[in-house]
């Protein structure tokens, strides 16, 4: 089976360079499914309906997200009239049961998608252990080693590392997201995951994790509040991974980043 899998999508300017690179990307890898990150879709923080069904149209399979998800509309209401899979942390507990996970029917296959959100770092209440849950998700598959994608959302590379260390051999990819800074350990672990600390973003270059960096560095300077504002235009840098997975044993076979950049 072949992903494409995106980084987190950082607004409108995200999003049209997301329409503007993916036919060269579908035609080079010719993938069975593409995933992203939207927690940040519209307008930097969270989702909407019409974001959604903006890149829903595009092709894509399924959605994960992170803490910010929940910043815009209602996400049950946004999925609703979007008809989009979007799923959101499986151990945070604004997470529905059953939102944490998708089970995707690829073909004959059957592809798992995980939302976890990490704990290190994160300011966020009452979430449980990610460890624990995945855990527990995986037992349900103990006879074999399951196709499963894992959106690890989390701020800590060692919070990261110790996932990918621990469900080696067990799923298919734990695949990094949150920072949306590119890390260069994309491998293949021992035993057959596929990892990768950190995904990147699909944002403006010319700013601070998406923002307009003069704002980032007042605050930086100040310790004063800001109003975050997006760029419109620009260059933008495209990160993803590419995935193969083996059919028969659910475990990864290639792990390639994806790197570009396009001016919208």
């Amino acid at each position: 089976m072949k992903i494409l899998f995106f980084g987190d999508i950082v607004g409108k300017i995200g999003r049209e360079a997301i329409k503007k690179i993916l036919p060269e990307l579908k035609k080079k890898y010719q993938p069975d499914v593409l995933i992203a990150n939207v927690e940040n879709l519209a307008h930097g923080k969270g989702v909407t309906a019409k974001t959604l069904t903006e890149l829903k149209d595009l092709g894509f399979t399924c959605f994960t997200s992170g803490n910010h998800v929940w910043k815009k509309e209602d996400v049950a209401a946004a999925i609703s009239a979007s008809g989009a899979t979007l799923i959101t942390p499986l151990n945070d507990p604004r997470t529905p049961l059953g939102q944490g996970f998708a089970k995707l029917q690829i073909g004959s296959k059957t592809l798992i998608v995980v939302n976890l959100l990490g704990r290190v770092f994160i300011d966020e209440k009452d979430l449980t252990n990610p460890f624990s849950e995945l855990d527990q998700l995986l037992d349900n598959y103990s006879d074999q080693p399951p196709m499963v994608i894992v959106d690890f959302h989390a701020e800590a590379t060692s919070e990261k590392i110790a996932l990918g260390w621990h469900t080696d051999g067990r799923l298919s990819a734990i695949l990094g997201t949150h920072t949306h800074v590119p890390t260069a350990d994309y491998k293949i672990l021992p035993q057959g995951t596929a990892y990768v600390t950190d995904v990147g973003m699909v944002g403006p270059i010319d700013s601070v994790l998406g923002v307009k960096k003069e704002l980032i560095i007042e605050k930086f300077l100040t310790d004063g509040p800001i109003v975050f504002k997006l760029l419109e235009a620009g260059e933008v840098e495209i990160n993803g991974i590419y995935l193969e997975i083996n059919n028969s044993t659910n475990l990864a076979e290639k792990i390639e980043k994806i790197s570009r950049i396009i001016t919208v």
